[in-house]
Parts: C-alpha cells; structure tokens; sequence
C-alpha cells in the first residue's frame, strides 16, 4: 500500500516542479532544497541608512557610551520619581492591554503551528434500524433459511457503526512552515510593541513629573513676587496717606500688578492640578490625592554634566518601534512564500478507519473492521493569473514593510539629534537666564530703595518688578523645558524597557521554531536581492507570555498599605531629607 502511494505522489512531485517551474516559478529548485525545502525568499533584514555620530558629538556633554540608559531617569537622583515610575509599570491600564495582546499573538502563533500537523481528525459513530418492506416486487421471497443470503430476505436490519478519519495535507513546499515563520515574527512584532508602550509610559510619567514640579516652581516664583508686590502696594499706600508727591497713581498701579499676579496663581494652580490627574492616570488609578509620592523639595529635576546616550546605530536594535517594523518585513517576507506555495499541487494523505456489524457484540470482533487510506493531490489550475498576481501582491507589501522599516530607522535617528539639539540649547538658555534673573533681582532691590526714598516714581519701580518676574518665569519655564528635552532624548533613544522582564530573550515554546536566518550566498530571487543582509542584523526576540510581567490592579492606598518596611523607611528619609514633612 505504502510502495503504491510513493509511486503516486513522487511522480505528482516532479511534475509539479517541472510545470510551475516552466511558466513562472519564482524559486529554483537549488534554493527550495537549500532552504530545507520552503518555496519563497529566504528572509534577509533590509539594510538602512544611519548616521556614524551625532551631530553634536564634539560636544563634551554627549559621550558615546550607552550609560544606564534601561533605567535612564535614576540620573535625576529623585526617589520620588524612581517610586512614580515602579508604580506605573506595576498599574498602568494601557500596559495592560498591550500584555493582553502579546498573550492573543502567542495562542494565533499555536492555532498556525498546528496546522503542520493532521490538519482534520474527528471521530465518528452511529446507530441505524431499517424496517423494510416486504410487498415490493424486488423483495426476496422464499429465500431458504439455511441460505447464505437469508439476510437479504430480513425486513429489520440493524447497523452499528464507529470509527474516525483523517487528512493530512504534506508540507511539500513549507506552506506551514512560512505561516509559522510569518507567526513568529508577527509574535515578536506585539512583543515590541508592548516593550514600545513601555517606554512610552515612562516617558509619559517623568514627563508629566517634571511638569508638575516646573509649576510648583512656578507658584514658588510667582508667590515671591506677589510678596514683593503686597509690599509695594504698602509702601504705595503709605506714600499716598502722607500725600506725597505723584503718590496718586502708585497706589492703584501697584494693586493692579498684585492682582494680575495673582491671577496667574490660579492659571498656576489649574495647570497643577491637572498634572496630578494625568499622572495618576499613567499610574492606573482615578484623579485622587497624590500629595503623600510628591512631597518634598519642588526643584526642577536636572540632568547631569555628561550624557552616556551611545552612537546612533544603537537605536536599530534598542528602540522598539524600529524592532517592530522589522518584524512586520520579517512576517510579511513569510506571507511570500505562502502564496507561492499556491502554485503548486497540495498532496495529502487521506484515510479512514472503522468497525460496522449488524449486532453491537459483533462490533467488536475483528472481522467488523474496515477502512481506507491513500495519497491524493489538489491542483488549482486555470486561475486566470489569480495566484501570479497574488504573489506580486504579497510582494508589493513585503516592500512596503521594507521601506516603512527604513523610514522609521531615519525618524528615529531625527528624533534623537532634535532632542540633543533641545537639550544642550536650553541648558545654555538656562544659564543665561540664570544670570539674567541674578542682575534683575539686584536692580528690583535698588529700585525698591530708591522708591522708599522717593528718589523714582513707582512706575520705575512697576517695570523692574515685571522684568524680575518675567525673568523668573523664563528661567523656571527654561528649566522644564530643558528636563522635559531630555525626557525625549531618552524616549528617543528607545530607553526604558531594557530591564523589564521582556528583555530576557527566551526559546519558543514549540520544536517547530523555525529560526530566521541570514544567508551568506548571493539571494536568488529579487526579494532577497531588495532585502540583503545588514551588517547590524537585529536580535531574535521571539519569547513566551510568562517571560512579561502583568502590571498589577492594586490602588494607590492598598500599595500604601502594604509597603515592607524597608520600603517605607526609604520614602521616609527621601521625604525627610528633601525637608518635606513626614506621614505615617
């Protein structure tokens, strides 16, 4: 039987071979037996233009080392900040979903590799009473009862009957073995994508962090001013109930500033609370009192006198999207493959098994057993160009994925230097307006003297006060702005998700993992030729569910509730040490 079925389907083999290759066939037969007998190119990562350095590499703040870029936001020295951060990786809602989808991707990379397998089995069984008529005109009378066909001649028969089936489509031509390919790296795809929402969220906390702080400095500045003004408008007053000369205007003019100050308070006040909404968004929960993480000292955090960012060919293999992107080439390389497979004969084997008797002791009895089994083929012949054009198809998005991959490499290298660009460019701002804030501080001073004694009007005295105040509110804005230029710089360079469980690069959970590979020969086909090797070939990242943490459900006062005490004497001495107040 089985030396009758070779003789079957080694001839439907070569055939097959021998026709498509004839009219079309896109994969020689030298590379098909290379590629462990898989039609379709050999995946190959698309090379992709990156700068050697940065364009502020001479600068002595830049250095080429990658630093501790995984937990980057530690170089603000702020325990608050680092607790912030824990906490939204542990809560975050969005993070959570993104898990959820790597857990999808994992079970639809299981349902394809099972297809590799019996692709219909099933089992089957079933009882059956015929009553037949014996008034026909075909109906055997007189039969002799010793007869051997005296069955013929019963009007009741009984039937029993179990047994299954089986079909099994043969990967002659790694169909299966490209929809697996096309799984894992797909799989891979979702994992960077939760690596991306990763550090995404962290960019978004520190982010939103150091906004808030920017705005209590902000208030601080602004309530020094309206000290200032309160005493003006005294100093005013007092000028005007001695009738002093010009003291008319003074008085109203100073209360005006006052106001106007205090009107920005409450902008201030607004925008502050907002900031702790959203932050306690990032960290999973409901807008709620978030005063006993933020207490303590309200200085803008700043970034140290060196910044180890690495080089920038770095960001192909550390930044997630660029990771993803590859990926999706990498999956829809595979969906190449599958298609081609489509011109081709499908051979399968096909069989069934089972017992039938007319009485159920006798289904049990070897002589009730009876079944099938043979090769067979399917072949979609005269399509009309339906597959030619399919594979073309899949071809035309296999380079869309290319160039889309090489896109993002280029955005994410524009990102990186207009953060770098931001950074170094509002620490010299910064300074500056330091200075600025120095000399205007000193002239509201001499002003102030100088009103007291009459010697100017208290107009001169209004325009250094809101040059101090504008001055103060450029160089706290300018401090923000030159924190927040790093907050990108770091999500730029893809930093943030390097220590978290996802990072552990983990084998498959099946031993039909097939591995992608890059090919040292010339590619054949002129995918592999458009998709030829690169010389900073990306990690395999294809890993288990297990291996990602799921970000815990747990509120703000149950993770209060259950600091160890280890923990809580840490956040005491941060807190006590800033000069904030203590709670237990």
């Amino acid at each position: 039987m089985w030396t009758a079925g070779r003789r079957i389907a080694y001839p439907l083999l070569w055939l097959g071979l021998i026709s498509v290759c004839s009219h079309g066939c896109s994969t020689p037969f030298r590379q098909y037996k290379a590629q462990q007998f898989k039609v379709g190119p050999e995946y190959c990562v698309p090379k992709t233009e990156v700068a050697d350095d940065w364009l502020d590499s001479e600068n002595p703040t830049i250095q080429r080392d990658s630093g501790n870029i995984a937990r980057w936001w530690q170089i603000f020295n702020d325990p608050t900040l680092d607790r912030l951060v824990e906490l939204a990786n542990e809560q975050n809602i969005t993070l959570r979903e993104a898990y959820y989808r790597v857990s999808e991707a994992e079970a639809q990379r299981r349902v394809v590799a099972g297809w590799i397998f019996p692709q219909s089995q099933s089992l089957s069984g079933d009882y059956t009473r015929i009553q037949r008529s014996s008034e026909v005109a075909i109906f055997p009378r007189g039969m002799p009862s010793n007869s051997p066909f005296a069955n013929l001649a019963a009007t009741s028969i009984s039937n029993w009957r179990y047994g299954g089936s089986l079909a099994w489509e043969l990967d002659f031509w790694g169909r299966y073995r490209r929809a697996i390919e096309s799984a894992d790296a797909r799989l891979d795809a979702t994992i960077e994508g939760y690596r991306e929402v990763q550090v995404i969220l962290v960019a978004q906390v520190v982010g939103t962090y150091v906004e808030w702080r920017t705005v209590e400095q902000q208030i601080a500045v602004a309530n020094e001013n309206a000290e200032l003004q309160r005493e003006s408008v005294r100093v005013a007053t007092a000028r005007f109930n001695e009738k002093a000369d010009g003291s008319e205007l003074d008085s109203p003019q100073a209360k005006a500033n006052l106001s106007r100050t205090m009107a920005v308070l409450e902008l201030l006040q607004a925008r502050r609370q907002q900031a702790l909404n959203r932050l306690a968004i990032l960290l999973g929960q409901p807008p709620q009192d978030l005063t006993y993480y933020l207490e303590g000292a309200l200085a803008i955090p700043e970034a140290p006198e060196a910044l180890a960012i690495g080089i920038p060919a770095e960001l192909i293999w550390r930044r997630p999207d660029v990771r993803r992107a590859e990926r999706m080439v990498a999956a829809q390389s595979a969906e190449i493959g599958i298609a081609e497979s489509e011109l081709y004969p499908h051979i399968s084997i096909a069989g069934t098994a089972g017992w039938e008797a007319g009485t159920f002791p006798d289904l049990f009895k070897s002589g009730a057993l009876a079944g099938t089994i043979g090769p067979g083929f399917r072949w979609n012949v005269l399509n009309y160009g339906r597959l030619l054009n399919n594979i073309e198809a899949q071809n035309a998005r296999f380079q869309q994925a290319v160039a889309n991959y090489q896109q993002s490499v280029l955005k994410a290298n524009e990102e990186a230097e207009n953060a770098i660009t931001a950074f170094l460019h509002f620490r010299k701002q910064v300074q500056l307006l330091g200075e600025s804030v120095k000399e205007a501080r000193e002239a509201e001073r001499v002003a102030e003297v100088k009103y007291r004694e009459g010697e100017i009007d208290f107009n001169r005295l209004f325009v250094v006060q809101q040059l101090l105040l504008g001055q103060q509110e450029a160089l706290t804005s300018a401090k923000g702005a030159a924190a927040q230029s790093l907050v990108e710089l770091y999500r730029a360079l893809g930093g943030g998700w390097q220590n978290s469980p996802t990072s552990e690069i983990v084998s498959s959970n099946s031993d039909l993992q097939s591995d992608i590979e890059i090919v040292d020969e010339e590619p054949e086909n002129k995918v592999a030729e458009e998709a030829s090797e690169s010389d900073l070939s990306l990690p395999k990242v294809n890993e288990s569910l297990s291996a990602i943490a799921l970000p815990q459900d747990r509120s703000i006062t149950e993770k209060n509730e259950t600091l160890d005490e280890e923990e809580f004497r840490i956040v005491e001495e941060a807190i006590s040490q800033s000069g904030g107040p203590s709670k237990k």
